[in-house]
């Protein structure tokens, strides 16, 4: 781990993103499109600290980490009501305490409660109004804060129409206990009926250089209405650092182990688009997570990715890529060479793959 953190580094002090006095990197701002918003323009995907896969973070070595980001200038922290259920939204609340008013916090509602266990992809969708509220008073509390910076509605709900989801959200935005509200994995023509009703600063939906969707409506969309993009997975689940390969194994709470395309065949047919990454890196001098990273920022000023951690010198290694600096030829390349590819796989099995799209 040394070698990348020496290189991220050099990187950073090559392209005068090191603070001379402090030593750390100068983290880059972006604003969620035509919003207010401004964030670090690498933010944090805090799920897998307490859920999503086994085992979870030890809370204090998050919290402590959580701090560290602060530190590296991450400023943009992603969280919601269903990953633990709650414990997500407990962590930050407590971690990022110390630091109300200079950082912000996304998160979601959308998950209907079941009585013992809370919200849960599995028991099924709830955006009514009355639970938006309700949602939004307990996130509050968890999170320790006045106000959430970012709501979104993490998945459409078909029984609602999102003209109601968004005047819900207008109502809390009104009552000073919302600033910003969002989408999570919309259709665009959902985006422009939640947009009619009450301004949509940000959508977050999956996409990197092996899952393209958004880009055939709904980041048009997004540029049209002025709204900013953040993508989730930006590093394929792990697959596009490179270390991932056909004899990885997950355990059976991580979603990869029934995704199609984590499957050990798809995987191993995927790595075309990891000796492409490899590729660019090396002329670069960036490893392959970098370049993926690197591409994405490259692609608008309103996108900011959210990859996940739990360890420092992949935060470090995903913060190098702020300094890699991606030219029109290079993204000319990577374009040409990943369109004759063919990625295997789904990214979703068939149970989550429908809440997508609507």
């Amino acid at each position: 781990m040394g070698e990348i953190k020496e290189f991220c580094r050099r990187l950073s002090s090559r392209n005068n993103l090191i603070n001379e006095k402090t030593g750390v990197l100068k983290m880059q701002k972006r604003k969620l499109g035509n919003s207010n918003l401004e964030v670090s323009a690498l933010g944090l995907g805090c799920m897998r600290m307490t859920y999503g896969d086994s085992p979870v973070g030890d809370r204090q070595e998050m919290i402590s980490f959580l701090h560290a980001a602060v530190e590296r200038g991450i400023t943009f922290f992603d969280t919601a009501e269903v990953y633990g259920p709650f414990t997500n939204e407990e962590l930050l609340g407590e971690a990022l305490a110390p630091f109300r008013g200079r950082v912000a916090i996304g998160t979601k509602f959308g998950f209907k409660h079941d009585p013992d266990k809370g919200p849960s992809p599995t028991v099924g969708l709830d955006s009514r109004p009355e639970q938006i509220k309700r949602v939004a008073e307990a996130s509050l509390k968890r999170l320790n804060i006045d106000a959430i910076d970012l709501f979104y509605q993490h998945r459409v709900d078909p029984a609602v129409p999102i003209e109601d989801v968004a005047g819900a959200v207008k109502d809390l935005i009104r009552e000073g206990k919302v600033k910003h509200f969002g989408l999570s994995e919309a259709g665009a023509e959902t985006i422009r009926r939640a947009h009619a009703v009450q301004p949509v600063a940000a959508i977050q939906s999956e996409y990197s250089l092996w899952w393209r969707t958004p880009e055939e409506d709904v980041l048009p969309a997004c540029e049209e209405l002025g709204i900013g993009f953040v993508p989730f997975s930006p590093l394929g689940r792990g697959y596009l650092t490179g270390k991932v390969d056909e004899n990885t194994t997950f355990a059976s709470s991580d979603i990869r182990s029934r995704s199609p395309r984590y499957t050990p065949e798809a995987r191993k047919a995927n790595r075309v688009v990891i000796d492409l990454l490899a590729r660019i890196g090396e002329q670069k001098g960036a490893t392959p997570a970098q370049i993926a990273l690197a591409w994405l920022l490259a692609q608008k000023p309103w996108i900011v990715p959210i990859p996940g951690s739990r360890k420092l010198e992949r935060l470090d290694e995903n913060i190098g890529a702020v300094a890699v600096e991606l030219t029109s030829d290079d993204l000319r390349e990577i374009e040409s060479a990943i369109s004759t590819m063919t990625i295997q796989g789904d990214r979703y099995p068939v149970d989550l793959k429908k809440m997508t799209g609507r």
